[in-house]
């Protein structure tokens, strides 16, 4: 890794595009990632207003020996800066944001860091929707990318096999368009490994007829975890692909900003959607409300409503996230589970997750990517607010604690998208995949100038 000197870099980049360079008054601003306990201190930020912006960064930074990472909303921060930045442009897409939808079609076309927000907003007026996640502020392209585990996805499977088309930078700087027809290894990798190919400035994507849905959550004091977390894996073992939902453990500190009913409190939320008519639905929820929620907001709701049930922060946080895949939850998982998260334990964890997989998420998409579909029939997700250092270390600690206890049930894979820490490729792809994956690379950037959170191939000496 080289380090450049500053006056350097400014000479090689100032005037390509909008640029923030250690010491400048907008540089702190513009480095801040979606995570706040994330401190990284890139080279420098470029913030390209066009596509062509893009194009001449890239050919500028290659000039100046510096590599490049996209980084669209922010997310994703702690896996890049762990490879250290002293010789990489950050590359904020926030300049390009915009999305077209064709309802004849059933398509829209996303540019740069255009969020689910955007994307679902313009589709919802159509009857249509995508295949989001459960935030409305992260942003569309890069959860592409890393798969996509959608609101809908046991139904419709991974959001990564909605992509239809992609436009991206590649590292000599170069425009191209890959689909199935044009550059197809290249939109195969894409789809999967993101960033190691390239500087995604706009990508075309499959839409859902779906005006509305089903959906909602139910809420219970931790007092009742064992009941809640034994009916609810019970509950999802057998039910059909047209249920996607998820349970949480929640401590909330007593903080104003939050709701009265929520401030200080540790909960256990169920929330979820169901593609079903509402009888059906109200039938397959049953096993869930006999134990009596507090609060049940399971109704039927427009389609941008659904960004909203799983209650994301809308503002960037400080925390501390791990994650692992988990086979089935048979009733000692659940016993393991409750015995680091239950009534009378103070794990420190925040929010404990754990993600119903399996259906169509589970099934390779004969059209796929490198990643198209994923193993297991759970995520658990684990998150610890960090405002300072000790409690990001005593978060880093506690979030280990409860993957440690569900080692017997975790399988040696992980989702891109979930996964905040710099991991082994082995964990994400399969070796024939890794190969090809590496195959790829070397064509469209064999000097590895590109900077992915999670490099699927190893760097060059």
């Amino acid at each position: 890794m080289t380090t450049l000197d500053p006056a350097t870099t400014a000479s090689a980049l100032r005037g390509v595009c909008e640029i923030h360079l250690p010491g400048d008054p907008g540089y702190d601003a513009a480095r801040r990632p979606w995570n706040l306990s994330v401190d990284q201190r890139p080279a420098a930020v470029a913030v390209p207003a066009t596509t062509q912006e893009v194009q001449d960064l890239v050919v500028a930074a290659a000039a100046a020996g510096l590599r490049v990472a996209p980084q669209n909303a922010g997310h994703g921060a702690a896996a890049l800066a762990a490879d250290g930045l002293d010789d990489v442009v950050v590359v904020r897409l926030s300049g390009l944001s915009d999305v077209s939808v064709d309802p004849d079609a059933r398509t829209a076309r996303i540019a740069g860091a255009t969020t689910w927000g955007q994307v679902v907003a313009e589709s919802s007026p159509h009857g249509l929707t995508a295949l989001h996640g459960s935030s409305p502020s992260v942003a569309a392209i890069g959860y592409l990318l890393g798969g996509g585990i959608s609101c809908y996805g046991r139904t419709h499977g991974l959001a990564a096999n909605s992509l239809r088309g992609i436009d991206v930078v590649t590292a000599d700087g170069a425009l191209r368009h890959a689909d199935a027809t044009e550059h197809a290894d290249l939109f195969w990798a894409l789809r999967g490994a993101g960033a190691n190919l390239g500087i995604v400035v706009a990508a075309e994507i499959d839409l859902i007829a779906q005006p509305d849905a089903h959906a909602g959550m139910m809420m219970w004091d931790r007092e009742h975890a064992p009941a809640v977390v034994a009916t609810w894996a019970s509950w999802t073992r057998d039910l059909p692909e047209s249920v996607t939902s998820s349970l949480r453990i929640m401590a909330f500190p007593p903080a104003p900003e939050l709701p009265p009913f929520l401030s200080g409190r540790d909960l256990v939320v169920v929330d979820g959607v169901t593609l079903e008519d509402d009888d059906e639905a109200t039938g397959l929820l049953e096993p869930l409300r006999a134990l009596e929620p507090e609060l049940d907001t399971f109704a039927r709701i427009p389609a941008l409503g659904v960004l909203d049930v799983h209650m994301d922060p809308p503002e960037p946080v400080p925390g501390i996230g791990d994650h692992a895949m988990l086979g089935p939850l048979e009733d000692d998982a659940v016993a393991a589970f409750l015995g680091v998260l239950g009534p009378g334990t103070r794990s420190g964890v925040t929010i404990a997750e754990l993600r119903h997989l399996g259906g169509a998420l589970a099934r390779p998409h004969a059209a796929g990517g490198a990643l198209s579909a994923v193993p297991g029939d759970y995520a658990l997700l684990c998150l610890a607010m960090a405002p300072d250092a000790e409690a990001a270390a005593a978060g880093r600690a506690a979030a280990a604690d409860v993957i440690r206890a569900m080692a017997p049930w975790t399988l040696p894979t992980r989702i891109p998208t979930f996964t905040e820490a710099r991991s082994d490729p082995a964990t994400m792809f399969d070796v024939a995949t890794r190969e090809r994956l590496t195959g790829v690379r070397d064509t469209f950037d064999p000097q590895r100038r590109l900077v992915a959170n999670h490099p699927v191939a190893a760097e060059r000496p």
